[in-house]
């Protein structure tokens, strides 16, 4: 940890862009690591394994029940095969506490209410394209525009967004 704690930390901001989720990943990394070091072949240098452990680690913990209900206020089911991987695996489900679940609701209301503030444009296909899933095809169908147009509003609506929760922080 002495050696690489401070790149896998950096590696996991880069990824994540919370400071508080890299702390705790991080933490997870190096756990994982103390009861994989068995698994480790010399295939790759250390610092190698490490960062790969810690994408797995953030990859995983975005497909988590915690992140998939947290981030969007509802639960987005995770493909079978991606179940039937982490069954496999064997990794434990984590339930959040009170406090993490009011700050993720309030988390959630106040990006939702910056989103309902966009300009219709932008919002409906920011909508279309986070709650209802719907490809940038058919969201172009629906709307009647171009695809081309869906995505520079798709880019405008996330970037405005991207620019007002970055100066709440």
């Amino acid at each position: 940890m002495k050696l690489y704690g401070e790149d896998v930390w950096n590696y996991i901001y880069f990824l994540t862009k919370n400071s508080d989720q890299a702390d705790d990943l991080t933490q997870e990394v190096f756990i994982k690591c103390y009861y994989r070091i068995g698994t480790y072949r010399g295939l790759s240098s250390l610092k190698t394994w490490l960062f790969t452990i810690a994408r797995n680690t953030v990859f995983s913990y975005r497909k988590s029940r915690f992140f998939r209900s947290g981030l969007w206020g509802g639960m987005q089911p995770l493909p079978a095969e991606a179940q039937h991987q982490e069954e496999a695996a064997g990794q434990a489900v984590v339930a959040r506490s009170a406090e993490m679940e009011y700050l993720g609701n309030r988390q959630v209301d106040e990006i939702w209410s910056m989103i309902m503030k966009l300009p219709d444009k932008l919002r409906e296909v920011l909508v279309l394209d986070l709650k209802a899933e719907l490809s940038v095809r058919e969201i172009a169908e629906l709307i009647r525009i171009s695809p081309g147009t869906v995505k520079s509003r798709l880019h405008r609506a996330r970037h405005k967004i991207q620019d007002k929760l970055r100066r709440m922080e």
